[in-house]
């Protein structure tokens, strides 16, 4: 139907600064837009790639279903292992927390199962962490308290 404009590479840092914003402003959409103009030009681009599953997870709770999937066809594209394992737990656990707003008849115990998922990607990225990276302990705190 119409055919995309592609971006200049050297507009690549800005233009995730701008999918940046538009995260912060609750419009995932353009973010992932965004992230996916700037995966065009740079395919492996790390911080296009995590910018683009959060913008897909943060689509969760705007449409029942929406997103995992395209969201967990970015892991493999991750560079680390343990990111592979920590993103895999933050879509678990974005699902179920929009699982668990959503109200309908048998989405409390879906969404504890994929908290549960969550702290398990948590654990295994716990695992595979440096020295001092704390943000899957973080995760998997926060996951505790929730259930």
């Amino acid at each position: 139907m119409f055919t995309l404009k592609p971006i200049s590479p050297s507009g690549i840092q800005g233009a995730l600064e701008k999918a940046e914003r538009y995260r912060l402003l609750n419009e995932p959409e353009a973010a992932e837009s965004i992230c996916l103009d700037v995966l065009q030009v740079d395919p492996a681009n790390q911080e296009a790639l995590v910018m683009l599953l959060l913008s897909r997870t943060d689509q969760f709770t705007r449409v029942p279903g929406a997103g995992e999937a395209s969201a967990q066809e970015v892991v493999p594209r991750l560079a680390s292992e343990y990111e592979r394992a920590y993103y895999s737990g933050l879509i678990a656990e974005r699902r179920g927390k929009a699982l668990m707003s959503a109200g309908w008849p048998g989405s409390q115990p879906m969404a504890w199962q994929r908290i549960r998922q969550a702290m398990d990607w948590y654990g295994k990225a716990t695992g595979l962490r440096e020295e001092g990276n704390d943000e899957a302990l973080l995760r998997w705190n926060t996951c505790a308290r929730l259930l």
